[in-house]
């Protein structure tokens, strides 16, 4: 199976799982009157929405170089990513700010209805499926080597989370009494801040990589030490790296006996272009600049 017909596979069926989920959460929340369950719901929805970003935008990365893409459209992935982010950003924000309204008026004496045992079994249902989304999608997104993929694995674990923060809030309102219904917004609350947490972690890494940050150093001194491990060259220098998508880009320049043939400096830069391609993977964007020792 190819890897894009492989993320698909994966992909659609975090989907199918987050359509019955969500479903199910808005039915709870509705018929249990809990906020901390329509947070939920919410965060649901934007799994689904984000699992049709990653299909659509997974097929646009897996085009092959055109006249107009050189490198090729590996950026579509880690534009996936980052709109994946956003989504997070919102749809936490919109949590954040409706519980906060609750909250409110329960602090200025409103009594707040209290939930229902149906949204407090959706919460503990909800918890075991995203978490085994999360472990599937997440081991897939790693043997694929696809950031849009793990992004996507992230999220349904962040839904695991706030799945558990609504199922404390939820059931410390029920068990607790109605002197204690405030702890449903207020789990909406926890929820709508480990949205943002993951959201930012998203957001900082496309970001990166869109505006061509360079690799992690360990990474980059990795790189360097294969280079160095050839007796015949010397002093490789002006490193650069860069991702695009999925695979990544690496640019040096080496300097060589300048009396040697052509031939041999040419193979000897191709066998470094297959040491680092045996590491980094096939599809890894190589360019070797060859200079004379002076």
């Amino acid at each position: 199976m190819s890897r894009e017909k492989e993320i698909y596979k994966v992909t659609l069926l975090g989907s199918a799982g987050n359509m019955a989920l969500l479903c199910f959460k808005f039915v709870a929340a509705f018929v249990g009157h809990s906020s901390a369950m329509m947070a939920d719901a919410i965060h649901s929805l934007s799994d689904f929405i984000t699992d049709m970003v990653v299909l659509v935008f997974v097929r646009m990365s897996a085009k092959p170089q055109d006249r107009s893409h050189d490198y090729g459209h590996g950026k579509f992935e880690t534009f996936a990513t980052f709109i994946i982010g956003l989504a997070l950003v919102i749809a936490a924000l919109g949590i954040i700010v409706a519980a906060i309204r609750k909250v409110v008026l329960w602090a200025g004496g409103t009594e707040l209805e209290a939930p229902g045992m149906l949204a407090l079994w959706a919460a503990l249902l909800s918890i075991v499926v995203k978490e085994a989304l999360y472990r599937y999608t997440a081991i897939r997104g790693k043997a694929l080597n696809s950031q849009a993929m793990i992004a996507n694995a992230w999220h349904h674990r962040s839904d695991a989370l706030s799945s558990i923060g609504a199922a404390i809030g939820i059931g410390g309102s029920i068990l607790l009494g109605s002197r204690w219904t405030v702890l449903d917004p207020v789990a909406s609350i926890v929820v709508g801040l480990m949205l943002g947490r993951v959201a930012y972690k998203l957001l900082k890494t496309s970001v990166d990589e869109l505006t061509e940050s360079s690799l992690p150093d360990d990474v980059e001194q990795e790189i360097a030490a294969i280079i160095s491990s050839f007796p015949d060259i010397v002093e490789p220098h002006n490193l650069r790296t860069r991702r695009i998508g999925n695979r990544i880009a690496i640019e040096f320049h080496i300097r060589m006996d300048g009396d040697i043939p052509l031939r041999v400096a040419h193979d000897r830069a191709t066998s470094i272009e297959r040491k680092l391609k045996d590491r980094f993977g096939s599809s890894t964007h190589i360019i070797i600049h060859t200079e004379p020792i002076k």
